[in-house]
């Protein structure tokens, strides 16, 4: 059982999308982390800030360490984050003399956010190649249909004849603007250090900041543990993303529900009628939009981080961004499904 619909024993089924889904475990997130503490090792041993020797050792621990996860649940209960015991835990592994280069100069936050953005930018990666999906075949739905007729509606009523590739581009214009940002976005390493002012590397703390930024193949930025425009600003394009495609969705309601103007092949089944075939993708589009839209308020919510870290509105992004990321997925890959049903749309012009 679980709390969560995304990852729900059959709930799941419908609203998550297991492939995104894998990005937000716990396994890839402390993966991340590892490969964060690695490559600063390696950053700072190239800048004689600790032994090569060190380094090596930290990097190969990395490489295959596995955390006793309880203790990482009971510690992260009383220290409100998980790096500290997973710190102690390396430091362990790596053994005394190494493991005292362990982490040396970060904070929790550099490790955490710095793991979020390299999972960030691989879900950015797939949620590209899905909107390319969706996008080429509403082009394929124009190349068969694209002159064909619909009844244009505006506040709910029949307006003027429009043609299905009047609605298809309404549909698809969007979707490609999307991916073009998602293509530009950038993903920054975290690092700042406790206060945000990388105190322990004095006069090399931009070099070693970019330095660990090229090595973990993240953009260069000051610390930006504070301030959370960039959060906020991805949040807005998954609701957007998410909001289009329940556009597309609700349409595909309305025109399945009219009857006329669209034949859809398959559909979900009724306990009570055997006969009806149920838009479930597109209805599902309509929801997941609206979830996002929802949890968007809270992220915004989460730009108010008082001084120089907040614990607060932090973890209040962990409650939210998760979600919208698979929630969106799961929209494209509804969007996609749902588009591969249409057996016609329209009607043929005399």
């Amino acid at each position: 059982m679980s709390v969560s619909p995304f990852d729900h024993p059959f709930l799941s089924g419908l609203l998550g999308d297991e492939e995104m889904a894998e990005y937000f475990s716990a396994k890839a997130d402390i993966r991340s982390m590892l490969v964060f503490e690695a490559a600063l090792a390696k950053v700072e041993a190239q800048h004689g800030l600790i032994p090569p020797a060190a380094a090596q050792r930290i990097a190969e621990v990395c490489t295959n360490f596995e955390p006793d996860l309880p203790s990482l649940k009971t510690a992260t209960a009383s220290d409100g984050v998980v790096v500290p015991d997973l710190v102690r835990q390396l430091r362990q592994a790596v053994g005394e003399e190494a493991g005292k280069h362990v982490h040396f100069g970060a904070t929790s936050q550099d490790v955490i956010d710095t793991s979020l953005m390299m999972r960030l930018k691989a879900a950015a990666f797939i949620l590209s190649g899905r909107l390319f999906a969706v996008s080429s075949a509403l082009a394929k739905l124009e190349e068969r249909f694209g002159a064909n007729r619909l009844m244009g509606h505006t506040r709910m009523q029949a307006a003027i004849a429009i043609t299905v590739s009047d609605r298809l581009r309404a549909w698809r214009h969007p979707l490609d603007q999307y991916r073009d940002r998602l293509t530009q976005e950038t993903f920054p390493l975290q690092f700042g250090g406790a206060a945000g002012t990388l105190e322990k590397f004095g006069p090399l703390a931009a070099e070693i900041r970019s330095s660990l930024a090229q090595a973990l193949g993240l953009t260069d930025e000051p610390q930006w543990q504070s301030q959370r425009g960039r959060i906020a600003e991805l949040a807005g394009l998954l609701s957007m993303i998410s909001g289009s495609l329940g556009k597309i969705g609700q349409d595909v309601a309305l025109l399945a529900q009219a009857g006329d103007e669209i034949e859809l092949a398959g559909g979900g089944g009724s306990s009570a009628m055997p006969h009806k075939q149920n838009p479930v993708s597109a209805e599902t589009l309509v929801t997941l939009a609206r979830f996002n839209a929802v949890q968007l308020s809270g992220i915004h919510q989460s730009l108010v981080h008082e001084q120089e870290r907040s614990g607060a509105a932090w973890t209040l992004e962990w409650l939210l961004l998760p979600p919208m990321v698979v929630a969106t997925a799961a929209s494209l890959r509804h969007g996609l499904q749902l588009i591969g049903t249409v057996k016609r749309l329209g009607t043929i012009t005399e």
